[in-house]
């Protein structure tokens, strides 16, 4: 069984990169990979920046909501502009938006600029995800699961390997090195993106002007079970993400009596793991599909949640964590289906309908969880996030699953 994964991951490799594909997808991954873990650096640095500034805990907390909500809210307009101008132009622009921001934000005279920096750093960042998968479909018309689980990999390295960096340069120097040596990487990428990927024309991908029948067509396909399904397993997984991203270190160490320094890698374990799980999720998908899928990467998760508040030794928290790992192959699965059910003249504004919509309304999970845990109830916190898994597993199962031509 182990050669035969081996064999099928030797192959995957091959056909990703065959016709000189590959430096187009190494292109689009290492950006990806910065954009994603300069987000997660900003926790490790959140202690510097609020003695620095004078913050309270809140207001710390605040600075970070406004980084994940201009992620969510940014993604609709960066799905219409993947749709009616080139992705080269926009992932461009975008890292070097995020340069921008990322410089004001190491710079920030005052409390006001720094949010504004932040605010803007969020936003950004969103224009990237859209153009990357639409850029990926295109190349990968055959391989779109295998090709975006990879490009999601490498994220989570990104996320692995930044903050740990960040935090180590901070304590040397301070938290403005920790983030600003990230700057040069991303301008190498930003330039590597304008030299390697293909200049699509607009007849390619989309029309030109945003039409009322447009919006009408789009509003038709979200109609369908389908996507009701898909947006509604959006939803629930991302309340479920982001509230448990956002307090498993704080559960360890205060619940499971675990030091800052081993709860934090614990953490990049987590991370780590998804490198692993996103190809392998890809591959899967493109394999037996999106149902069967995404139910293999949910199951390990929920038991994991379930054995997490009894158990008590480093090493079963440890396994645990890793059983909970295996939920982020979720977007190699559902974003790869979700991009194949929208005709290619909307994929962009399709993709970033749904995942503005999903992103903004799971934003919720943060201060549920939040509430939940303030109330002393944070072991059955994560019970109830096992519960909402559960619930995604019945949906993903009961999923009218029929692919619109494009």
């Amino acid at each position: 069984m182990v050669s035969g994964l081996i064999k099928s991951g030797r192959q995957e490799i091959a056909a990703l990169r065959s016709n000189g594909r590959a430096k187009v997808l190494a292109a689009v991954a290492f950006p990806w990979a910065l954009l994603l873990g300069s987000r997660m650096a900003l926790p490790v640095l959140l202690p510097h920046i609020q003695t620095e500034f004078g913050l309270s805990l809140s207001i710390a907390g605040f600075l970070i909501t406004l980084l994940w909500l201009g992620g969510a809210i940014g993604q609709l307009p960066g799905g219409i502009l993947a749709d009616y101008y080139n992705e080269r132009l926009i992932m461009s622009f975008s890292v070097g938006l995020v340069v921008i921001a990322l410089t004001c934000v190491v710079l920030a005279p005052n409390v006001l600029t720094l949010f504004i920096a932040v605010m803007l750093w969020g936003l950004a960042t969103s224009l990237y995800p859209i153009a990357r998968i639409t850029i990926l479909s295109a190349t990968y018309p055959d391989r779109l699961g295998s090709a975006l689980g990879l490009t999601m990999a490498t994220g989570d390295i990104g996320q692995t390997l930044i903050p740990p960096v960040a935090g180590t340069l901070t304590a040397l120097f301070f938290w403005q090195v920790g983030l600003g040596f990230i700057i040069p990487f991303l301008i190498v990428g930003g330039v590597g993106i304008w030299l390697i990927l293909p200049e699509r024309s607009q007849s390619d991908s989309a029309t030109t002007i945003i039409s009322t029948e447009t919006a009408r067509y789009l509003f038709e396909e979200l109609r369908r079970p389908t996507m009701i399904f898909v947006s509604s397993i959006l939803i629930l997984f991302f309340f479920f993400w982001q509230a448990f991203t956002s307090f498993f270190p704080t559960y360890l160490v205060v619940e499971k009596e675990i030091s800052t320094t081993m709860a934090s890698l614990i953490f990049g374990i987590f991370f780590a793991a998804g490198a692993i799980v996103k190809p392998i999720a890809g591959m899967a998908y493109d394999r037996i599909g999106m149902r069967w899928a995404l139910i293999a990467v949910l199951v390990g998760p929920v038991g994991g949640l379930l054995v997490l508040p009894i158990v008590d030794s480093l090493a079963m928290v440890l396994v645990a964590t890793l059983f909970i790992s295996t939920m982020l192959g979720n977007g190699a699965v559902t974003q790869s289906f979700i991009a194949e059910q929208f005709p290619q003249k909307i994929q962009g504004t399709g993709l970033g309908t749904i995942r503005t919509a999903s992103a903004v309304v799971g934003s919720t999970g943060p201060v549920v969880f939040g509430v939940v845990a303030d109330r002393g109830f944070f072991n059955e916190g994560y019970i109830g996030l096992a519960v909402v898994l559960l619930v995604v597993i019945w949906l993903t199962y009961q999923i009218p699953i029929k692919k619109t031509s494009g």
